[in-house]
């Protein structure tokens, strides 16, 4: 019998990084970040550039909800493709959209260079497979849209990618930008750097109440604690749907696979994250210790008292689709997890303030890309705190 890991590839790859005390004390502070995984990271981040003070406080060890299950794929792509994104919010706003995504994988690749952060970071090419023949005819008129707002996208046949990647398919979209990372080392690694410029952080710390006010914001923690701030940003990720009565997203199960050291596979596929037009769609990308992770396999029920059961007959299904695709893969698996996943009705995040509270912000980057929507909110909340108007937050507000 082979027994195979309960946790996600990088939290036992990892361990845990570093810790924090949990808050003992009443406190009082300029604006609190609520949870301590990517989002959180990125967002607390922006704010001490910025000049704010604050404070961030987890219920868990740091980066150990969604960070540590994320495939940590960095794609400008939205779930949601250009054409029809564009029918929703109209060609302007799609394209505005995309292209943040670019500056965004620009923006955290300077990011990971100038802190020196190791954390597995790659600069990397998105391939965007068409599964069938009639997915192939749609995702051409994707390619037109997106090589019109010069994306840098060029189309490859099916002969092309076989010959290039070594994968079947019906054609697909290259893109030139694309990124790789350990998101699980990056949120540490941010957090940390963080911590020694002064910010305060708190693990292992749950929020049990909060009281919303004209004036403020006051945090009752489990142990009898208060924290009094101006703002509250909250960075809980899918764990937010259960404060806010408006249906912001609908939650799925995905699944990964990652496979033991050295699989054999086309050395091009090392340089692009691929995923396809199926539904649910299949994703992969290489690991920077030599692994080939694989993911997908979504589904809308979760039963946790079958849950190591499920997750060995998602990953049947998964081995099945890749040998499809790249036949004699060579893949042996060497861990397997599964994780929340969500998804809004647009592919797009929610991020700024909801009707629902008063003095808070909600950075919720939901989707396939949730980490680059992170990257975004820097800039936004920052922005939305001076009370100035930012370029995207009409499409990422509340009650659109």
């Amino acid at each position: 019998m082979r027994i195979r890991t309960f946790e996600p590839f990088w939290l036992v790859k990892n361990g845990l990084l570093h810790s924090y005390p949990s808050l003992q004390k009443n406190l009082e502070t300029e604006i609190v970040v609520l949870g301590g995984g990517i989002t959180g990271a990125l967002v607390s981040h922006g704010l001490l550039e910025a000049g704010h003070q604050v404070v961030l406080i987890d219920k868990r060890d740091i980066g150990q909800g969604s960070t540590s299950a994320t495939t940590s794929m960095l794609q400008y792509e939205i779930d949601e493709p250009l054409v029809e994104l564009t029918k929703k919010i109209g060609e302007k706003g799609a394209v505005a959209c995309y292209k943040a995504g670019i500056k965004a994988i620009r923006t955290i690749g300077d990011l990971v260079a100038n802190l020196n952060l190791e954390c597995g970071f790659d600069f990397k090419k998105s391939l965007f497979l068409a599964h069938d023949e009639n997915a192939a005819d749609w995702l051409k008129e994707e390619f037109e849209m997106r090589n019109k707002h010069r994306m840098g996208v060029s189309w490859l046949s099916a002969d092309q990618v076989w010959k290039t990647f070594g994968i079947r398919s019906f054609g697909a979209i290259l893109s030139k930008t694309a990124a790789s990372v350990d998101a699980y080392r990056l949120a540490h690694g941010l957090i940390h750097h963080s911590f020694k410029r002064g910010m305060d952080i708190y693990d292992q710390t749950e929020i049990t109440k909060t009281e919303h006010r004209e004036d403020g914001v006051t945090l009752q923690t489990m142990d009898g604690f208060s924290v009094k701030c101006r703002k509250v940003i909250y960075c809980t990720g899918f764990e937010s749907t259960e404060l806010l009565k408006e249906k912001i997203a609908s939650l799925f199960y995905t699944y990964a696979s990652v496979s033991e050291q050295g699989i054999a596979c086309a050395k091009q596929l090392k340089d692009v994250l691929v995923w396809d037009t199926a539904n649910p769609y299949l994703y992969m990308r290489t690991t920077d210790d030599g692994r080939l992770l694989v993911g997908g396999e979504d589904s809308s029920t979760n039963f946790p008292f079958f849950q190591q059961q499920i997750k060995e007959r998602k990953y049947v299904k998964l081995q099945s689709k890749l040998d499809e695709l790249i036949p004699e893969n060579g893949f042996i698996e060497d861990f397997s997890w599964g994780g929340t996943f969500g998804a809004t009705k647009d592919g797009l995040p929610y991020i700024g303030a909801s009707p629902e509270y008063t003095n808070a912000l909600f950075v919720l980057g939901f989707g396939g890309n949730g980490i680059t929507f992170s990257i975004q909110a820097m800039d936004i909340i920052v922005a939305m705190l001076k009370g100035k108007k930012h370029d995207l937050e009409k499409y990422y507000r509340f009650g659109r």
